[in-house]
């Protein structure tokens, strides 16, 4: 269940956990981690955005993008909340929603704060704009009544007009004061605070009442397209009011809120956050008197729905399964009673039929009859469940790091789109959960949002002859010499993650191979290309893009049609990249996108090393290390893309302190074009202007092949029936007050899910 603004400074996600939109996740600014100060997160600051005026050295055709300006008119998959009026909803009763755990912090502007820390704000807290079922900002009226530009010369001034009966819960009004509490606060002027963002807030010149106490008149030092992100949410003057109270009072409690909720209690003994109602609340009152959010693991998900330990839950295809083979059948007998005994073979095959994961399958017949007893309970109670899906408003892309070894060539990271077949990719993932197996066009944008369109023409689809013809010009030839096969060109890390185990670091558990390795070329010489027609089909309707860009055009591939691409090699090293993955539990998905890329790369002789790594080390050994040529992972979409999607390709710079600061661009690839382009975006109040520049910033994202965006991530909920307005809600910000129990003799939709 998605909900929109994961914490600041989280990082990307892999195949799996909530994610939500939009704006506040890639608000943080990433660079090499700071020491953190007692337990507070480290201090980060957005560098003051600057129009570059130096040209790069990208030039390649087709920079506008592929796609008509309506492709992006809706969403590629409507909400699945079993949406009803408010008369339809019980009063009472307490909802129990899964977390992946108890938020360290309240403070969604610190860089531990998770999606937990989101969910507890949105129901708490004050937020000026909300998001819409199409990834578009949308004024809330519970807390204002009005907010416009009034003024853009010599400044841009945003007037804010406040809903009259907007009032902390300790009674005091909502007003100028706690806007320029969290201005100064955010504004990163004082390194007192330890924010993890401050876009947006850098750019304030000034904070004042207006006419009278419901008024906030906010002028801007530089002009701001993306004002609307500012003051969602929005906190007390009490948490914001000083460093201390900034650093320490919010993290595991908010005594003064303005929302449908409060914070009743954080206990981190029984993981929960207890949201209760807020008697001073002015708007629609809360249908639930409460509502908890419970810790559970991610593999433990079904288990806990079954044991009503939760009422709804992000879950994974398989729970989902689970849950809907228990809807489906009326009874099941197993071979457990009798006096005869069972073997364990028969008992282990019927656990097998039964979906039962065969790795945790326990020895010996006694063992096995307990478990699948235990199952057979849990399947039971859930059919009292049913699994609600839409796509998340994130996307999953193909990461390539462009700093070191091959893919410092853009010809050979050039060769790598092109021989991906991003169609079925997004059909492997999307198409078993009947989901629109669409592949994600845009960096910026998602469909639904006004900012899309494909832009993916900027570098072309499917055509393996051009990926071979690339590679041939930058060298890249079969046959050539290796001088040492045991070394091969994307390898450069090597030394240092043997020196790490010498240091103790574990290896990977998993059977990907020795220590987690699997050598796609090598190890899988024998296995046949399952995609081979469809790639074959798929080239003649997509080789389009820019032919000859690096290779002069009319270069013939290497090799004969259909001949095998056979090892690579240049200089006396083997062409072979790193892709690094997560091995834990969720990330099944990830492993078998990236099984199939790795085919798709061995047709054009680009041999890959799939090296499975535990989930804690994933992201900062690897991705922020810059330890991977390949890997997957997630970025959120947002709302804001000339303030969010920025940092994440913007041209990494050198510090003052002579350290790389890269920001979240992971694949170290940026221009200054692109740098240039978002910050004329920024600087635009003009809506369109701003998103025929962020098209143009996509086309030329697109042409750099830093960055492959793949598919929109599935979102599946797994909700006890009868929950109504809770669910799959795509882009929307959910409305918590609406969240309840369906009354006796209501009626509902059908669910687009079923």
């Amino acid at each position: 269940m998605s909900h929109h603004g994961v914490g600041a400074g989280q990082r990307p996600a892999g195949a799996r956990g909530p994610l939500g939109s939009a704006a506040a996740a890639a608000r943080a600014r990433a660079t090499t981690p700071e020491p953190r100060p007692k337990h507070g997160p480290s201090r980060r600051h957005q560098r003051n955005a600057v129009a570059l005026l130096a040209a790069g050295a990208l030039a390649v055709p087709l920079l506008a993008g592929c796609g008509s300006d309506d492709e992006g008119s809706k969403p590629l998959a409507g909400q699945d909340i079993v949406p009803v009026a408010r008369d339809a909803v019980a009063e009472g009763g307490t909802l129990k929603m899964a977390v992946d755990a108890v938020p360290e912090t309240l403070n969604t502007f610190q860089a531990d704060a998770d999606a937990g820390t989101t969910r507890v704000a949105q129901a708490v807290l004050p937020s000026m704009f909300t998001i819409d079922r199409t990834g578009r900002p949308v004024r809330n009226p519970d807390y204002l009544e009005s907010a416009k530009v009034i003024e853009t010369e010599p400044r841009q001034v945003v007037l804010y007009k406040l809903n009259q009966q907007a009032v902390w819960s300790d009674g005091r009004e909502i007003g100028a004061a706690d806007f320029a509490a969290q201005w100064r606060a955010l504004s990163g002027r004082d390194s007192a605070y330890w924010t993890a963002r401050n876009a947006g807030y850098d750019r304030i010149a000034q904070i004042e009442r207006g006419a009278n106490d419901l008024e906030v008149r906010v002028t801007f030092e530089r002009p701001y397209a993306d004002w609307k992100s500012l003051f969602s949410p929005l906190y007390p003057m009490d948490v914001m009011g000083t460093p201390d109270t900034f650093n320490d009072g919010a993290r595991r409690k908010l005594t003064v809120t303005a929302g449908p909720f409060r914070v009743d209690k954080v206990d981190t003994a029984t993981k929960d956050v207890v949201l209760t109602r807020n008697p001073r609340w002015w708007g629609r009152p809360a249908k639930l008197d409460e509502i908890d959010l419970h810790a559970v693991d991610r593999e433990k998900r079904a288990s806990a729905l079954a044991a009503g330990t939760v009422d709804v839950a992000d879950i994974d295809e398989a729970e989902a399964e689970r849950i809907n083979v228990a809807g489906r059948e009326k009874g099941t007998e197993l071979p457990l009673q009798g006096a005869g005994k069972t073997s364990a073979k028969k008992l282990r095959s019927w656990a097998l039929t039964l979906g039962m994961d065969e790795e945790k399958l326990p020895e010996g017949p006694k063992k096995l009859r307990r478990s699948i007893a235990k199952w057979l309970e849990q399947q039971h109670e859930l059919r009292d469940f049913d699994v609600r899906k839409s796509l998340e408003p994130a996307y999953t892309q193909l990461a390539l790091n462009g700093s070191q070894g091959p893919l410092a060539d853009e010809r050979v990271r050039r060769a790598v789109a092109r021989a991906l077949d991003r169609q079925a990719l997004a059909r492997l993932v999307l198409a078993p959960l009947g989901l629109p197996a669409v592949p994600v066009g845009s960096h910026v944008a998602l469909s639904g949002q006004a900012a899309y369109t494909d832009g993916s023409g900027a570098i072309g689809g499917l055509d393996t002859h051009e990926a071979e013809a690339l590679l041939a010009d930058a060298g890249w030839v079969a046959g050539g010499p290796v001088k040492d096969p045991g070394r091969a060109a994307g390898a450069e890390d090597e030394k240092k993650s043997d020196k790490k185990k010498d240091d103790g670091e574990q290896g990977d558990e998993s059977d990907g191979g020795h220590d987690g390795q699997f050598i796609v070329g090598e190890d899988d010489k024998n296995s046949k290309d399952s995609y081979d027609k469809d790639t074959r089909d798929h080239q003649k309707d997509h080789a389009h893009g820019a032919p000859g860009a690096y290779a002069p055009k009319g270069t013939a591939a290497p090799r004969g049609a259909g001949a095998p691409a056979g090892p690579l090699a240049k200089d006396g090293k083997a062409l072979s990249l790193r892709f690094v993955l997560p091995s834990g539990p969720g990330s099944e998905t990830l492993q078998s996108v990236a099984g199939q890329i790795s085919k798709m790369l061995d047709r054009v002789g680009i041999a890959t090393e799939i090296k499975k790594v535990p989930d804690d080390s994933y992201f900062k050994d690897h991705i922020a290390a810059g330890q991977y040529d390949l890997a997957l992972y997630s970025w959120p979409s947002s709302a804001f893309p000339a303030t969010d999607a920025r940092p994440i390709y913007a041209k990494p710079a050198v510090a003052a302190d002579g350290s790389l600061n890269i920001e979240q661009n992971y694949t170290r690839i940026g221009t200054d074009q692109v740098d240039q382009l978002f910050d004329q975006a920024l600087g635009t109040l003009d809506e369109d202007e701003a998103d025929g520049l962020l098209r143009k910033a996509d086309s030329r994202i697109w042409a750099s092949a830093g960055s492959l965006p793949l598919y929109q991530r599935p979102q599946i909920v797994g909700a006890r029936k009868g929950l109504v307005n809770v669910g799959a809600f795509g882009f929307q910000t959910p409305v918590y007050q609406d969240m309840g129990f369906l009354k006796k003799g209501a009626k509902t939709s059908p669910s687009p899910s079923r």
